[in-house]
């Protein structure tokens, strides 16, 4: 975009890096509602187990008693957690199947930091209902990947130079990861070390 190209790289950048990280960020927001509600859903609701929270979301270690439910159903969680995760990857988005920090990595590295729209909502989605279900996987790969698309996404309407997406999607990763973890300096950190 043109607007961009008359300014200094500081002042391109901070307004830059403002709009990717507030909307990766935002959006991990979401992720993680999704997933608390996931969690809800099938591990509280459909198992009824209680689980201790970390401190840092609300949990409190000195008043939790543990519940394990009907602990017979985890099995029937996990498999209708996996099968609306792969339902909703393999029909709407094939390439946001896996972990997601490769996806990302890869994207970054080789293809210019390239990655399709539709990955956003669909590894927000399906991520949520793996993870919550109670399926081995952590936070940390599908905020990476959407992280990085809305980086990308971005960056394609903005018209930025394909060097400029590469930046973007590093923008976008590290506001992701710092939003999810509640680790601004560490997500602050993901970008510098990508960037330089």
């Amino acid at each position: 975009m043109k607007f961009f190209d008359k300014l200094s790289y500081f002042e391109k950048w901070f307004i830059l890096g403002i709009i990717s990280g507030s909307i990766a960020g935002f959006a991990a927001t979401i992720f993680y509602t999704l997933l608390r509600l996931s969690e809800f859903v099938f591990i509280r609701g459909l198992v009824g187990m209680s689980y201790p929270e970390p401190i840092g979301e609300g949990g409190n270690p000195f008043s939790f008693t543990f519940n394990i439910g009907n602990y017979y159903l985890i099995p029937i969680s996990l498999i209708l957690g996996g099968l609306i995760s792969g339902f909703i990857v393999y029909t709407f988005a094939p390439e946001a199947e896996g972990h997601g920090t490769d996806a990302a990595i890869k994207a970054y590295h080789y293809f210019q930091g390239k990655v399709g729209w539709m990955v956003v909502p669909v590894k927000i989605i399906a991520s949520a209902a793996t993870i919550g279900s109670g399926g081995s996987a952590g936070r940390e790969g599908p905020t990476a990947q959407f992280s990085a698309g809305i980086g990308s996404v971005l960056a394609d309407l903005l018209k930025l130079s394909p060097e400029d997406r590469r930046r973007m999607v590093a923008v976008g990763i590290g506001a992701g990861i710092g939003t999810i973890f509640k680790t601004p300096i560490g997500g602050g950190s993901i970008v510098c070390r990508n960037t330089i």
